[in-house]
């Protein structure tokens, strides 16, 4: 095990809480305006499903369980989960969907996934932080609509709804936040 501030653990580590594995789910740190700053995490327990909470100063120490990190492409998903494979040596892996969560409809064929194994059984897995999806379908452009400031939903080739600049139409390739489904631009490609 491995002591690491609260403030610097992220989404998809695994931490020892009470001797329990337990997955960070989402991890938030709150800086409020007086008083002491928190890091405020919910968490899956690995053994059980259970989901914890869990509120730490941020200068507190927590235990990162020390996991084995593996690259994985993903291949596809079948009602049993989510199959990916190990490039060097083409081992295949299947991650249930209660570990995937709701993270899993940001998937692409081929898409490089850092999978944490305990024991050899997956616990989590780390998309990359932003994907390419295209839109197809979106509210038409309304010329003349500059304000900055106002969005209108879409809808991506995965199924996923987000919300848009008013000038992105329908065809256009947009980059997507994994981490909330939040627009960040126009892809380049």
């Amino acid at each position: 095990m491995v002591k690491i501030i609260a403030s610097s653990v992220r989404k998809g580590n695994v931490l020892d809480i009470n001797g329990k594995l337990a997955v960070v789910m989402t991890a938030e740190n709150i800086h409020p305006g007086k008083g002491t700053p928190v890091t405020h995490l919910e968490l899956r327990r690995i053994q059980d499903g259970v989901k914890l909470t869990e509120r730490y100063r941020t200068t507190d120490q927590v235990e990162r369980a020390y996991l084995e990190e593996k690259d994985y492409n993903y291949l596809y998903e079948d009602d049993m989960g989510y199959n990916f494979m190990q490039p060097e040596s083409f081992e295949q892996i299947l991650v249930s969907k209660d570990v995937m969560g709701d993270s899993g409809i940001w998937l692409q064929d081929g898409m490089t996934c850092l999978i944490s194994l305990f024991e050899g059984n997956p616990i989590a897995v780390e998309l990359p932080q932003r994907v390419t999806f295209e839109i197809i379908e979106a509210d038409p452009v309304v010329k003349g609509q500059t304000a900055s400031s106002s969005f209108k939903p879409a809808k991506l080739s995965n199924g996923a709804r987000v919300m848009v600049p008013p000038h992105i139409g329908s065809g256009t390739r947009v980059v997507v936040m994994t981490a909330d489904g939040s627009y960040v631009e126009r892809a380049k490609d």
